[in-house]
């Protein structure tokens, strides 16, 4: 199964990343979506699943929660807009993966036997981080990239 990951839109619907999605088969979104559009324009191309955060606020946002466990290949994938008001153990918990966003820094990382993702900021440019999206294919494992996109 191949998911894309995107977060830190706010409100910017980017073409070159709704190309880099095209082909998933689920899409998640890490939040600061931004506005119902980002979310209407994603599915589109696949089922969305999305957490809300910081900077979602409005009718649309309260139904988006703050977190999200999704099930992926027979795998969990714990889903939470700021990566640092975890507050679960992920290992302990059967968790494969967190995907987080709210840094806008890309991340790719294992640790503790724990896929950390971060697929990076798909909005407006912040500082000199990369615009980007992100994939994770659920194969016999995760495998996670990043795709900068400008």
């Amino acid at each position: 199964m191949r998911v894309g990951v995107i977060s830190d839109t706010h409100g910017l619907v980017r073409p070159e990343a709704l190309k880099a999605l095209a082909g998933s088969e689920l899409i998640v979104h890490a939040g600061d979506v931004g506005g119902a559009e980002v979310l209407e324009a994603l599915t589109k191309i696949a089922p969305v699943r999305a957490v809300r955060g910081n900077n979602d606020h409005g009718a649309w946002a309260s139904r988006l929660p703050e977190s999200d466990f999704v099930e992926v290949g027979g795998r969990t994938i714990y889903v939470i807009h700021d990566v640092k008001e975890l507050d679960l153990d992920p290992a302990a918990s059967g968790i494969a993966a967190v995907i987080a966003g709210h840094s806008h820094r890309p991340r790719n990382e294992v640790v503790g036997g724990v896929l950390y993702f971060n697929p990076g900021s798909a909005g407006p440019r912040r500082f000199s981080l990369p615009i980007s999206v992100g994939r994770i294919d659920a194969g016999a494992q995760l495998t996670a990239s990043i795709i900068e996109l400008v």
